[in-house]
This record gives structure tokens, C-alpha cells and sequence, in this order.
């Protein structure tokens, strides 16, 4: 491995995007790697693609793509072995490179990625959303059936092999590609050795709110893609089944049964309480537990929204952005 290619879709980045350059570049100089930088930009209105030039990366104008295409265009002028993919919003510590040149002589790694933390002076949804993904210490590599595309690391022939991202999907397109990827053969690795920074984290509650409502339209088409699968049916039949329990709540109480009401509202929130508790039981952490529980009941019903406005061929407006 003595070449890597870092693709970075940006869009109005440029708060993040220096960052996010300078930390790729020690990665690669701390592990003797010469490293290609490519930013794919979707037409961003700031002053992000002057930044990435300045700072020596290939920088593509690209107006008006998805983000799988995006990706896509960066990689087919990428010349490296070893292909990245890193969301311009994201820190990669110093060792990431060097991580990956110590377990690929002790296990087969075809994909990479790190676990993703967000900075200090996040606010608590953030944080503890960000947490969720997070594994304990002891758990520091992880065979995985998909990958999250803020931070990918692979071969290059891998991304070749299953013709790369689908630039059909507005979200979702990660879990399409390294899905894929895993059933062509390819391991992939999680690892929580070393984690990246997410500096993109969400300032608002309408910042949360719609990012994941935006994240939720993907279900449909990755239904489409891969078939009518248990694992791809289960969140968008739970959270179907979570408004369907709301209204049946509303009419209990309105038609003056609220124990009947409380009850079905209980059962609501119970798909959000076991998803709380599988991600933090290891963590032993009873806030995170409560503050995921509360996040993931207003997810579902996020989900159940955007699943019926994809069924009624209603797309968000929003552009592609790393």
C-alpha cells in the first residue's frame, strides 16, 4: 500500500473542509503513505473549493448530482491501491493510516472504518446519538454486515467489483454499496481503536429533526434494490406500526378510555426502549439509555412519515453533501 486516493463529497463546507484536508494529509504522512486528495463539489456557494485547492486537493465541480454519484465521479479519477471516502465534515485522527497498516498482517481487511464521536461542545441529542454507534473498548475490531460512508477505507478493486454507489438513492447509499460489497465476499472491518470526529453535528433540533426525516426516505428504494428482506422490512413496518398505535390512542382518549390511550402510547414506545437499550446496555449508562429512548421513538415516527410520502413519490429537497 503505498498510494491512497481520499474522495470527499463536499457541499458549503467550507467551515469544516480545511480540517478535514490537513487531518487526511498527517494521517498519510504518519503512516509513509503518498495520498491523493479529490473533493467532488456539488456546486457549493462558499468558498470550500478555493480552501481544498489551497491546500493541494483535486477538486471537481459537480453541480446538481446525488451523493452516490458524487462519490462515484471522485473515484473514477482516483489513481491509488487503497480508496477512502471521507465526509467533508469529518476529523480522521492522526493514526487512521497507520491503524490499517498494523491489522491488515493479522486479519484479512478488504473495508475499513472507524467508530465516530462528536466534539465536546456538541449538544446532548448529538452527542448521545453520535454515542449510539459506539462500542466499548473491548470490542475493538468487528467483522460488520455494513458500514457507514463518513469515513470508508478499501481496496480499489472492491469498489470496481460491485460497480460502486448507486446514484439513483438520495440516502441510504452506504448501507446499499457495503451491503453489496459484503455479499460479493468483501470483509468488513468496524474499528473503535481510534475514532474520527463528526465537526457536521446537528446545532438544532430542527437540524436533527430534518436530517433524519431526509436519512428515513431512503427505506422504499432499498427495498426495491435488495428485495422485500426481514432486515430491511423491520424498521419501516415498526414504525408504521408506531402511528398507527398513536392514532389509535387518540381515538381511546377521545372517546373517554385514557387507560386505553396510556396503554397503547406504552406500547409505542417499547420498539424505542429495546433499541436504547441494545445499543447502551454494554455502556451501562442510564442517562444515554433514557436520552436514546426518547430519540429513537421520535425516529420512528420520523420514519413512518417518510416512508408513506416515499410510497406517495414525495422527495426531499436537499443537496448532496459530504
Amino acid at each position: 500500500m503505498s498510494r491512497i486516493s481520499i474522495v470527499i463529497p463536499m457541499y458549503n463546507e467550507a467551515h469544516h473542509i480545511a480540517r478535514t484536508l490537513l487531518a487526511a494529509q498527517r494521517a498519510a504522512i504518519a503512516a509513509g503513505l503518498e495520498c491523493e486528495l479529490i473533493v467532488a463539489d456539488n456546486g457549493s456557494e462558499d468558498q470550500g473549493p478555493h480552501i481544498a485547492r489551497q491546500l493541494g486537493a483535486q477538486v471537481l465541480v459537480l453541480p446538481g448530482l446525488l451523493i452516490g454519484a458524487l462519490r462515484n465521479r471522485g473515484a473514477a479519477v482516483a489513481t491509488g491501491e487503497w480508496l477512502a471516502f471521507i465526509d467533508a465534515d469529518v476529523e480522521m485522527p492522526e493514526d487512521w493510516l497507520t491503524l490499517l497498516l498494523k491489522i491488515e498482517p493479522a486479519v484479512q481487511v478488504d473495508v475499513l472504518g472507524l467508530d465516530m464521536h462528536t466534539p465536546a461542545q456538541a449538544p446532548w441529542y448529538a452527542d448521545a446519538w453520535q454515542r449510539r454507534t459506539l462500542r466499548p473498548n473491548d470490542e475493538t475490531v468487528q467483522t460488520v454486515r455494513w458500514l457507514p460512508s463518513s469515513n470508508l477505507l478499501m481496496r480499489r478493486h472492491w469498489f470496481d467489483k460491485v460497480g460502486g454507489f448507486d446514484e439513483n438513492l438520495r440516502t441510504g447509499e452506504d448501507k446499499d454499496f457495503t451491503m453489496r460489497l459484503s455479499h460479493s465476499g468483501a470483509r468488513l472491518l468496524s474499528v473503535n481503536q481510534t475514532v474520527a470526529l463528526h465537526w457536521g453535528y446537528e446545532c438544532s433540533w430542527r437540524e436533527w429533526l430534518g436530517k433524519e426525516f431526509w436519512r428515513q426516505g431512503s427505506h422504499l428504494q432499498l427495498l426495491r434494490s435488495h428485495g422485500m428482506s426481514i432486515r430491511l422490512l423491520r424498521f419501516p413496518m415498526l414504525s408504521l406500526a408506531a402511528w398507527v398505535l398513536d392514532f389509535l390512542a387518540i381515538t381511546a382518549l377521545l372517546d373517554g378510555f385514557p387507560h386505553v390511550a396510556l396503554f397503547m402510547l406504552f406500547v409505542t414506545s417499547l420498539p424505542a426502549l429495546f433499541l436504547s437499550l441494545r445499543q447502551t446496555l454494554k455502556h451501562r449508562d442510564l442517562l444515554l439509555t433514557l436520552q436514546l429512548w426518547g430519540l429513537h421513538w421520535l425516529r420512528l415516527h420520523l420514519a413512518g412519515a417518510a416512508f408513506i410520502l416515499s410510497l406517495c413519490h414525495w422527495k426531499a429537497r436537499r443537496p448532496a453533501r459530504g
